[in-house]
């Protein structure tokens, strides 16, 4: 994208005001969102492309956004794009029609605002449906990879829970009224069942509680943290989830800084999108280093969560002055690091669950009818 000179928006107040901070959007939102107070990134994706393509081919703004509302259907995007359209027409700007509204978040219309300063609204609109498009792809790859190694485990549980709670108990009566001692094995899973079928709904209350603590606590702060640093010690999933934030670190600051967004307004606007502790703390503390003189890589390299390659690109990337190509560079490797291991994992999954599940129940079966066997012999 050709450079974007912001010279007059520099001049200016820091528009990152406080009444912005309150209406922070989490930057893991799903694709599909079922909150009120959400539009999905596919919508995103689609609003960006199609406004930005009309813009570039020399439809004014209005007209565009007119064009770009007429495609959505659903009650809610259409009272949404219809209430942008007709700001802009009263007079006021996208960028600040989009601030008004809950659903954007500060890096998009900070975003708009420097390409309306510019004359390079099309440019950076077209760039914004990129990113959505990028994150969209990866979430998809991710999820693709895990759904069906998650549906056989389900399907595991629910098989072994049918066994505990119906079979069981069925043969457990059989044997009561035979009588007559049952090999170890037997009698352990007789023992085991009868202990499920006791505290099964202490369980379910147990789960219950810990679904409504979650969403109680889950924007709290301690939460946030507590959460981030388990998942990071986690064996493979620590790894994973800390590629997955520096992609989308790398993608974030690749369009940030590809628009000329001033360093330290761009780590604040990363900081308020990407929620997880490690990034949202690390890049804190890094503006305050970058005020006092530091560079982004040295700021940076202090905080373990950042990979030395990843410090060491961002170090040459400020040498020769192209953050942007160095930070896309960065994005797309982590990208395809993070779906390798992905569906590396998924396809070494498969057969651990099945054959998992091939011994629970083995085991189940063998434990119900070598009693029998027993009995029979025994005549």
């Amino acid at each position: 994208m050709p450079s974007i000179d912001i010279s007059k928006i520099q001049k200016k107040k820091n528009p990152l005001k406080e009444k912005e901070k309150a209406g922070l959007v989490d930057f893991l939102s799903k694709d599909i969102s079922f909150g009120k107070g959400k539009l999905s990134d596919k919508k995103k994706e689609g609003f960006y492309n199609e406004l930005g393509t009309l813009i570039r081919s020399g439809i004014d703004i209005r007209s565009a956004l007119e064009l770009t509302a007429g495609s959505y259907t659903q009650k809610k995007d259409v009272e949404l794009f219809s209430s942008v359209q007709k700001q802009v027409i009263a007079g006021k700007s996208l960028s600040e029609t989009m601030q008004a509204e809950s659903k954007f978040s500060p890096y998009e219309y900070y975003s708009v605002k420097i390409g309306e300063e510019t004359g390079k609204l099309g440019e950076v609109l077209g760039e914004l449906a990129k990113y959505y498009k990028s994150k969209i792809s990866q979430q998809r790859k991710i999820i693709g990879a895990i759904t069906y190694p998650l549906l056989v485990l389900f399907t595991s549980f629910a098989a072994v829970f049918f066994m505990i709670k119906f079979v069981v108990p069925m043969f457990a009566d059989v044997f009561k009224r035979f009588g007559g001692k049952l090999p170890y094995i037997t009698s352990l899973i007789v023992s085991f069942s009868d202990w499920f079928d006791r505290y099964i709904y202490l369980m379910l209350v147990v789960l219950v509680a810990i679904v409504i603590l979650y969403f109680i606590n889950r924007n709290k702060f301690w939460f946030k943290k507590g959460v981030a640093l388990l998942l990071l010690r986690i064996p493979i999933v620590g790894e994973i989830t800390r590629k997955v934030y520096l992609a989308r670190f790398a993608n974030t600051m690749r369009l940030l800084t590809e628009t000329n967004t001033p360093l330290l307004q761009a780590l604040e606007l990363v900081r308020q999108m990407i929620t997880f502790y490690p990034v949202e703390n690390s890049l804190r503390l890094a503006e305050k280093d970058i005020l006092l003189g530091s560079s982004l890589s040295s700021a940076l390299s202090k905080y373990d969560f950042y990979p030395a390659k990843f410090i060491q690109m961002i170090k040459i990337a400020e040498e020769v002055n192209r953050l942007e190509y160095f930070f896309e560079q960065l994005a797309e490797q982590y990208t395809e690091e993070v779906e390798y291991k992905t569906n590396a994992i998924s396809g070494l999954l498969e057969p651990l669950i099945i054959i998992f599940l091939g011994l629970v129940v083995g085991v189940i079966l063998i434990a119900m009818y070598l009693p029998m066997f027993q009995m029979s012999s025994s005549f």
